[in-house]
C-alpha cells in the first residue's frame, strides 16, 4: 500500500468501526465498499462489526471472500462463532484450522464461549491444554466455575492466579456473596489489596442479599465514593428487607435517581400497599424503562386496583414498549381477577408477538386467564400445546376443570399427570378433592384424600380438610363432616367452619349451623356471613322467631356483611353492578325496562320468588322485588341488552350466586335460547336451555 494512502485507510477503517460500534451495518458495508483501497484490517473490522450486531451469515460470507488473512481474522472468526450456542463447534474447528500459531486471544475467546452457554466441562478441558495463559483466561473461568455454584474449585483458581486484578477479586467476592458465605466474602474484602466503587457495591448488597441491612449501611457510609449502582444496592437492600421507610428516606436523599433506583422504590412501595407513592415515583420520571412499567402494574395488581393496571398495560403497547414477563404475568393475573377476556386475548397477542408463548410461567398464568375467564376450551389449548408442562400448569388444568363442575375431566388430567411422572404437590391434591366435592364423588374423594399419606410425602393441611369437609357436607354427610373436623390433627379454620355452615344451609341443618356460626363468630368476629347464613336456615325450615332474633343480633352487633357485586365486560369496559341499586349505570332506564319484561317472561314460566334469600322483615311481594335487583341478575339483564346472539353472556359475581337468582338465570337461559356463564366466588356456573353445569349442586 503506498504510503500516501495509509492515513486514508486508516481514517475509513475508524469510520467503520464507529458505525459498527452504533449499530448501523448498512452504513458500515457502505463505507467499506465505497473504499478505493482496503487492507486485512478493514475487512477484520467489518467481520466483527457483522457478528456484533447479529448478522452472522454476512459475516460468513466475509471471511471466505478475504484476499488474505492474519490472526486476527480467526480470532474475530472465533469470537463470532462463540456469540451463539449453536456455532460453538464450528468455533473450535476455526480453532484447529488457524494456519498461524494460535494465541492466548484465540484460545480465550472460546473459552469465552463455552463459559457463556453453559459447557464448563469444555472450557476447563481448553484451559488445561492451553500453552499460555493470561488473567484474562483465569477470570473467564473464574466467572464460570462461579455461575455453577462451584465455589470450591473457584477458590482454589482464584488462589492459582499468577496475577489478580481487581476484577479477580470482586468476582470471588461476589461469587461468596451468592453462596450465602458473607463472612468469607467479608475476609476477601478485607484482603483486597485494591479496592474500586464495584468491590465496595459487592459487599454491600452481599450483606444486604442476605438480610443483614445494618451491616451493609455501615458499609456503604464509610464507602470512599458511591456511585448510582451503590445508592440502589442498599436501596434494594432495605426494600427486600421490608424497610420501605428507610429506602424511602435513602432515595430522598440521592441526588440523582437512576431507572433502577425508581423501579425498586415502586416495588417496594407497592409490596407496602401504598400505591400514591408508587404512581408519584412513576410520573416524575422523565425516564423509564420495561422494568418501570411492570413495576407499575405490579403496585396496582397487588394493591387490587385492577382497572388501573389495566390501563397502565394498554398505554405500556401503545408507547412501543416491549412488556417482560413480570408485567404479562400480573397482567394476566388481572384479566384473570376481573375475567375481561377480551383484554386477555390481547395480552395473549402480546405474548405471542413477543416470544412469550415458550415460558412455562406465562403459559402456566395464560392458561389460568382463560379458565377464570370462562373460556376452557381455549385453556385446554393452550395446555396440550404446551410441553414441557410443570406442576403449575397441570394444578391450573384440574383446579379450572372442577370450577367448571367437570369431575370427570378433572380426574383425568389428575391421573394424566400422575402416569406422566409429575409428582402432585398440596396444590394438585386441593383441586382433586374440590373436583370430588363439586361433583359429588364421595367414593373417589376419600380414596385421593387417603392417598396422600399413602403415595406422597405431603401430609394433609387445613386446606385438603376444608375440601373433605365440603365434600362430605355437600353430600348430605353433615354430623360425619363434624366428627372429622373434631378429630382433625389440625386447628380448625374459618374456612372449614364456613365449608360445614354451606353444608347446613344447603341441607337445612340449623343445630349444627348453630355449632359453626359460633365458631366463626370466634374467628371472625366482625364477620355478618355466618349469622346471615344461620338466618337464611332458620327461615327456610320455618323457625321464624329464631329467624327474626338472627337479624335483630346482626343489626345489634354492627357486623359486616360484604355488599355483592357482579360485573361484566363489553365494549372493552367493565361495567359494575351492586344489589339494590340499578340508578347508578348510566344506562339504569333500559335495564329496569329489560328487568321488568324479563320479570314478566318468568312468571309466565311458572317462576315463584324464593323470599328466603332476603334478610330484611319485609313482605313477600317487597323480597321478590328486592331479588330482581341482585346484582347478578341486572348484570344478565345488560348482557342481554348488549351482547350480540351466539356469543355467551359472562358474568362475574364476588360472592355467591344468590339461590333464587340461580334459579332464575336457569329459566332466562331457557326463555332466551342465551348461554350464560356465572362465575361466582366459589365456582363457575353454565347455564343454557334451563340447566346449569353445577346440576343445582353447589
Amino acid at each position: 500500500m503506498p504510503s500516501s494512502a495509509a492515513p486514508m485507510v486508516v481514517a475509513a477503517n475508524a469510520r467503520i468501526a464507529r458505525l459498527v460500534r452504533a449499530g448501523n451495518m448498512d452504513g458500515a458495508r457502505a463505507a467499506f465498499e465505497a473504499m478505493p483501497l482496503r487492507t486485512t484490517a478493514s475487512y477484520n473490522t467489518l467481520l466483527a462489526g457483522y457478528f456484533r450486531n447479529r448478522l452472522p451469515d454476512a459475516a460468513l460470507g466475509l471471511f471466505h471472500r478475504m484476499p488474505s488473512r492474519d490472526l486476527a481474522s480467526y480470532n474475530a472468526l472465533i469470537s463470532g462463532l462463540s456469540l451463539c450456542r449453536q456455532t460453538l463447534p464450528d468455533a473450535a474447528a476455526a480453532l484447529a484450522s488457524i494456519p498461524f500459531p494460535p494465541s492466548v486471544v484465540s484460545f480465550t475467546s472460546l473459552l469465552h464461549g463455552y463459559v457463556r452457554h453453559g459447557f464448563l466441562a469444555d472450557a476447563i478441558r481448553l484451559f488445561q491444554q492451553m500453552p499460555e495463559r493470561n488473567h484474562i483466561s483465569y477470570t473467564v473461568l473464574l466467572g464460570g466455575l462461579l455461575d455453577a455454584g462451584r465455589i470450591n474449585e473457584a477458590r482454589k483458581l482464584f488462589d492459582e492466579m499468577p496475577d489478580r486484578d481487581v476484577v479477580a477479586w470482586t468476582a470471588m467476592l461476589s461469587g461468596y456473596c451468592h453462596a450465602d458465605q458473607i463472612p468469607e466474602a467479608r475476609a476477601l474484602f478485607d484482603e483486597m489489596p485494591k479496592r474500586n466503587v464495584v468491590s465496595w457495591t459487592a459487599m454491600i448488597s452481599g450483606y444486604a442479599q442476605n438480610g443483614q441491612v445494618n451491616l451493609a449501611r455501615k458499609l456503604f457510609e464509610v464507602m470512599p465514593e458511591r456511585n448510582e449502582v451503590s445508592w440502589t444496592a442498599m436501596l434494594v437492600g432495605y426494600i427486600q428487607a421490608g424497610h420501605v421507610e428507610e429506602a424511602e428516606n435513602l432515595f430522598n436523599a440521592m441526588a440523582e435517581h437512576p431507572v433502577a433506583a425508581c423501579n425498586a422504590m415502586m416495588v417496594g412501595f407497592g409490596q407496602r400497599g401504598m400505591v400514591d407513592g408508587a404512581k408519584a415515583v412513576f410520573e416524575k420520571m422523565r425516564e423509564r424503562d420495561d422494568g418501570t412499567w411492570s413495576a407499575m402494574i405490579k403496585a396496582y395488581e397487588q394493591n387490587e386496583f385492577l382497572m388501573e393496571a389495566l390501563s397502565t398495560f394498554r398505554e405500556m403497547l401503545w408507547r412501543g414498549v416491549r412488556p417482560n414477563y413480570p408485567s404479562v404475568i400480573s397482567i394476566l393475573t388481572v384479566c384473570a381477577a376481573l375475567a375481561v377476556l377480551d383484554y386477555g386475548r390481547e395480552v395473549h397477542a402480546a405474548m405471542l408477538r413477543c416470544a412469550f408463548d415458550m415460558d412455562v410461567f406465562s403459559v402456566s398464568a395464560l392458561i389460568t386467564m382463560y379458565i377464570k375467564c370462562g373460556n376452557l376450551d381455549k385453556a385446554k389449548r393452550v395446555f396440550h400445546m404446551f410441553e414441557p408442562k410443570d406442576v403449575v400448569m397441570w394444578n391450573s388444568m384440574i383446579t379450572g376443570y372442577a370450577q367448571h363442575g367437570l369431575g370427570e375431566e378433572a380426574l383425568g388430567i389428575f391421573h394424566d399427570m400422575r402416569l406422566a411422572g409429575m409428582a402432585p404437590n398440596g396444590i394438585t391434591y386441593i383441586g382433586a378433592l374440590t373436583a370430588c366435592s363439586y361433583t359429588g364423588k364421595v367414593k373417589e374423594g376419600r380414596e385421593i384424600f387417603n392417598s396422600m399419606a399413602m403415595d406422597s410425602a405431603i401430609r394433609p393441611g387445613a386446606e385438603h380438610y376444608s375440601c373433605m369437609v365440603d365434600l362430605l357436607g355437600r353430600a348430605g354427610l353433615v354430623e360425619e363432616a363434624l366428627d372429622l373436623i373434631k378429630n382433625m390433627p389440625v386447628e380448625p379454620d374459618a374456612v372449614i367452619w364456613g365449608a360445614l355452615m354451606g353444608a347446613c344451609r344447603m341441607h337445612r341443618n340449623a343445630e349444627i349451623a348453630e355449632v359453626a356460626a359460633k365458631k366463626l363468630l370466634e374467628l371472625e368476629p366482625g364477620n355478618a356471613g355466618p349469622y346471615v347464613l344461620l338466618s337464611h336456615i332458620y327461615t327456610s325450615t320455618g323457625r321464624w322467631e329464631d329467624a327474626s332474633k338472627m337479624r335483630k343480633f346482626i343489626s345489634s352487633r354492627n357486623l359486616n356483611k360484604s355488599p355483592g357485586c357482579s360485573w361484566i365486560e363489553y365494549d372493552k369496559r367493565v361495567h359494575l353492578f351492586t344489589s339494590g341499586d340499578v340508578s347508578a349505570h348510566p344506562e339504569h332506564a333500559i335495564i329496569l325496562k329489560m328487568l321488568e319484561k324479563l320479570d314478566g317472561l318468568l312468571m309466565e314460566s311458572g317462576y315463584s320468588a324464593d323470599g328466603s334469600f332476603v334478610l330484611h322483615d319485609i313482605d313477600e311481594e317487597q323480597k321478590a322485588h328486592s331479588l330482581r335487583y341482585h346484582s347478578e341478575r341486572q348484570a344478565v339483564t345488560y348482557g342481554l341488552l348488549k351482547i350480540p346472539e351466539g356469543v355467551p353472556i359472562r358474568v362475574m359475581k364476588n360472592l355467591r350466586v344468590c339461590g333464587d337468582c340461580h334459579s332464575a338465570i336457569k329459566l332466562i337461559a331457557k326463555i332466551t335460547a342465551r348461554e350464560i356463564i356465572l362465575r361466582d366466588a366459589n365456582r363457575f356456573h353454565h347455564f343454557k336451555d334451563g340447566v346449569c353445569s353445577c346440576r343445582d349442586y353447589w
